[in-house]
């Protein structure tokens, strides 16, 4: 059990890393919190910092995702009579409330959506991969990044009850369906107000245009 308790606070210490946070305060100097949605994501510091503070924020909150996971794993394969599946479970809930809640900043930051990303992509990249691209068509689609970032969510724990292939830790791929419902819920309780504002009309759209 202190082996689960620790890898829990583990990651969440590392999704509490928020590098949006802290790329907006050395290249803009100021916290990204304060400007635009008021969200510490990469959405936001794409307008309220640039495409260059956004890439490497991005980057970043996938990595945190990979990193948490890869830990669990080396602990699953060090040490004795675990769960490695749980562990990884664990790992990846507590990397994304991590980066929901961060100890580092006042409990207030992103909406985890890369950090999720990164999280499927290291424990089954076939899934990863098939929420990453219906996520980027929806948004240039619709020019969402919330509608497409939704939609993944939803996704994700539909194809969890068909892919049983490619996990990295495998015991039984349905075995993850109640995983994948809860990073479901997280990432869909994070967009609360954009849900709203998509269904009222009123969501902020990306331009794909140079200015």
């Amino acid at each position: 059990m202190a082996i689960y308790i620790v890898m829990a606070i583990i990651a969440y210490l590392i999704g509490s890393v928020n590098f949006s946070i802290i790329l907006s305060k050395k290249i803009a100097g100021f916290d990204v919190r304060e400007k635009g949605s008021g969200n510490a994501g990469t959405t936001n510091v794409l307008r309220s910092v640039g495409k260059k503070a956004a890439i490497i924020t991005l980057i970043c909150d996938i990595l945190k995702g990979v990193v948490s996971i890869l830990i669990a794993i080396i602990i699953g394969n060090v040490a004795k009579n675990l769960d490695n599946e749980l562990l990884i479970q664990i790992a990846g809930i507590a990397v994304i409330i991590g980066h929901t809640f961060p100890i580092f900043y006042g409990f207030k930051g992103g909406k985890g959506v890369a950090t999720s990303l990164g999280v499927i992509l290291i424990s089954n990249w076939q899934i990863g991969l098939i929420c990453l691209v219906f996520a980027l068509v929806l948004m240039v689609l619709t020019r969402m990044v919330s509608l497409g970032s939704c939609g993944a969510a939803v996704l994700f724990p539909v194809l969890t009850l068909f892919i049983n292939e490619h996990y990295t830790v495998f015991s039984e791929g349905k075995s993850y369906f109640i995983y994948s419902v809860i990073l479901a819920i997280i990432v869909l309780y994070n967009h609360r107000s954009n849900i709203k504002r998509i269904l009222d009309g009123t969501e902020n759209k990306l331009s794909f245009k140079k200015n």
